[in-house]
């Protein structure tokens, strides 16, 4: 008797995934997000991101594109995203994303320096100092001592504010 429709007990079954359809709808969809994410980028910012050269220039056509044109432009983009490696386009994406947040922190972080510089006064000046030999040691002296004496006197923080701009100047420079 033969075993026409059975796997010999020695070979090894390959595991199979299944995909809903649903599933592959909701993934066709997200790529065409990603897709209008793209489509929606100022051209300085696209230039940034890795495309091939047709995924670019369907993105520029999407971009010039009005109402249904735009629509079935945006599926086509989806279409080309699912033979295209995102992983690299969705890294992009979030750098430009996250440019304002990065920014933004890299501005607390110097609020803070200014703070401790004030506080601390001569050993973070010397901090300072290490960090950036071309600083001028004698104006960040000056302006430490005309933000404690305004502290103090409850006067306008312009000696403060002088402090964080010229600490954005020496570390954004870099």
């Amino acid at each position: 008797m033969s075993r026409k429709n059975q796997k010999a007990p020695w070979e090894e079954e390959e595991e199979i995934i299944w995909v809903s359809k649903t599933e592959m709808k909701r993934d066709m969809e997200a790529l065409q997000k990603l897709g209008e994410e793209l489509v929606d980028l100022k051209p300085n910012a696209l230039a940034k991101i890795p495309l091939d050269d047709d995924m670019r220039a369907a993105v520029k056509d999407a971009q010039r594109f009005k109402n249904e044109a735009r629509r079935r432009q945006l599926q086509f983009i989806g279409k080309m995203m699912r033979q295209v490696d995102i992983e690299p386009i969705q890294i992009a994406l979030d750098k430009l994303r996250n440019k304002h947040a990065q920014s933004t922190a890299q501005l607390h972080k110097l609020e803070n320096r200014r703070d401790d510089l004030i506080a601390q006064g001569d050993s973070m000046i010397n901090e300072i100092m290490a960090d950036h030999p071309n600083a001028d040691r004698q104006r960040l002296r000056q302006l430490v001592r005309q933000a404690k004496k305004e502290k103090e006197q409850e006067k306008p923080a312009k000696a403060y504010r002088e402090i964080f701009q010229y600490l954005k100047e020496l570390y954004l420079k870099d």
